[in-house]
């Protein structure tokens, strides 16, 4: 049981790892606001929240795993939220969004 738990654990740590590095990625090759939104969206959601599962179950029954699921909670409401209220900003503002054709 341990073992399968140590694999679990492994491929949500490299999971998370990857959905990190793609939206680091995406951070600095997409070209507007608010494509860069979806980037930092990815990396600090599902890479970030990866991480801290796979941390979570590597921990075992202790107060680190209350600690780290605690934080997964706070992690996964307010990011997306975070990341809305920037986009709704942006728009709000003088950004507009990228678009391949400017006749449109």
């Amino acid at each position: 049981m341990n073992l399968a738990l140590d694999l679990i654990s492994d491929a949500l740590l490299v999971i998370g790892a990857l959905f990190t590095l793609v939206g680091g990625i995406g951070l600095l090759r997409l070209p507007d606001v608010f494509t860069r939104l979806h980037g930092a969206g990815i990396t600090d959601t599902l890479g970030a929240g990866a991480i801290l599962l796979g941390l979570a179950l590597a921990a075992g029954w202790s107060l680190l795993l209350g600690k780290l699921l605690l934080l997964l909670a706070i992690l996964a409401l307010l990011n997306p939220s975070a990341s809305h209220a920037l986009a709704r900003a942006a728009r709000h503002g003088i950004r507009r969004p990228w678009l391949d054709d400017p006749k449109i």
